[in-house]
């Protein structure tokens, strides 16, 4: 079997072998329905209790205000429709950004279609969102903000505290998508005044199909799901007992190391930064150069198509992307690359690689050695190259 480089971390990650071994007893030894009455069911009860104590403390907030999901999409969902829903007497009016996860975007479209006014701010070049610019688009009917901790593509993380002050100045709630960024950036949902906050296990080495809400204590949000009382009745269905529990597990190990994680993670980041932007021309970095996430880098090449490039480094044994996950089966550019600035052919030749705690300096050198070499190939073959050397050499001559 040839050996196999992930550098797509962003898409999913690999289960902690310790989050498994906690998961399992749940599968075979306590496997009660957690809303029965009798003894049995106590195991489950009081694992999730611990999960919920575990995410209340990283976050600073209150283990009452956690509220356990299918995972990111649906949290995002949630946080959207019942705020619309439950504020619409108030305000009608939802301000977001246009370099949203479409778990936001196209639920804004959703609400859009209900009778909601939702507002895309713009960003920067580097996908910043301009803070004066957000406080200039609240209005009095304003109900809701919701802006991304980091970007799940460029990696660029947002000024969430001033959004938070800003948001709270006025009155207004405000939701974050903290899924890229939960268990690998620091976040204290009281400094960053943080009403909603979305996070999915998968990304920090957890299970699949688990995630939560966190929901602060006095919002009056309904349920998104209906059909019984769990979640203290705001989010019905049984609960995911294992994916719960390890859950809990993923983050108390990623908590942990998280520090030491960020600081690895950088310099190998910048690394393959520096090398890629250096050795291969006609390319250049999306995203802020520093503020963004610690394992992200995300490149265009000009003159070459992304797909082509991510099937022939998959030849290579290395797994990247060329944007989000949810849209991996879409022939259309990035809706995040496109909104800070790049043209259609520049953002179709884009490419995300995202690392984790288990990439090595060998890793990069070998994929940096890959893209150099495939990018050359695609670059011999497209008759846009070949019309730009030979007008650069005219030009030249």
């Amino acid at each position: 079997m040839k050996k196999v480089i992930y550098l797509d971390n962003a898409a999913t990650t690999k289960v902690n072998p310790q989050v498994v071994e906690a998961m399992l007893p749940f599968y075979t030894e306590h496997y009660g329905n957690p809303s029965s009455v009798y003894e049995f069911s106590t195991p489950c009860k009081e694992a999730m209790a611990h999960t919920r104590e575990i995410i209340a403390k990283t976050l600073g907030a209150d283990d009452s205000e956690i509220y356990f999901t299918n995972g990111g999409t649906e949290s995002d969902n949630w946080a959207l429709t019942a705020t619309a829903e439950a504020y619409a007497s108030r305000g009608r009016h939802i301000i977001t950004t246009q370099i949203e996860h479409h778990a936001i975007i196209h639920t804004g479209q959703y609400l859009e279609s209900r009778g909601f006014e939702v507002t895309y701010l713009p960003v920067d070049e580097t996908g910043l969102v301009d803070v004066k610019a957000l406080e200039r688009a609240i209005r009095p009917d304003t109900i809701l903000i919701s802006v991304m901790f980091a970007n799940n593509e460029i990696g660029t993380i947002e000024p969430i505290q001033e959004i938070g002050e800003i948001a709270a100045k006025h009155g207004v709630l405000f939701h974050t998508d903290a899924v890229q960024a939960f268990c690998h950036e620091p976040i204290d949902v009281n400094e960053c005044h943080i009403d909603m906050l979305s996070a999915s296990a998968h990304k920090f080495n957890g299970p699949k199909g688990v995630g939560f809400l966190y929901i602060r204590k006095g919002l009056k949000l309904r349920s998104f799901i209906h059909g019984g009382a769990q979640e203290r009745k705001r989010r019905a269905g049984t609960e995911n007992v294992p994916g719960i529990v390890g859950m809990g597990k993923a983050v108390e190990i990623a908590q942990a190391n998280m520090g030491e994680n960020k600081k690895k993670e950088t310099v190998l980041r910048d690394y393959l930064i520096g090398r890629v932007l250096s050795e291969v021309p006609f390319t250049r970095l999306n995203g802020h150069r520093s503020r963004r996430l610690s394992n992200n880098a995300n490149f265009a090449f000009q003159f070459i198509e992304g797909e082509s490039l991510l099937i022939m480094l998959d030849m290579d044994g290395i797994c990247g992307s060329s944007g989000s996950a949810c849209t991996s089966g879409s022939l259309d550019p990035s809706h995040v690359l496109l909104a800070i600035g790049l043209p259609h052919e520049i953002a179709h030749g884009s490419l995300r690689l995202t690392l984790s705690d288990e990439t090595t300096k060998e890793d990069i050198d070998y994929t940096v050695e890959s893209i150099k070499r495939i990018v050359e190939r695609l670059r011999s073959m497209s008759p846009l190259y070949e019309d730009f050397v030979k007008a650069r050499e005219k030009k030249e001559f």
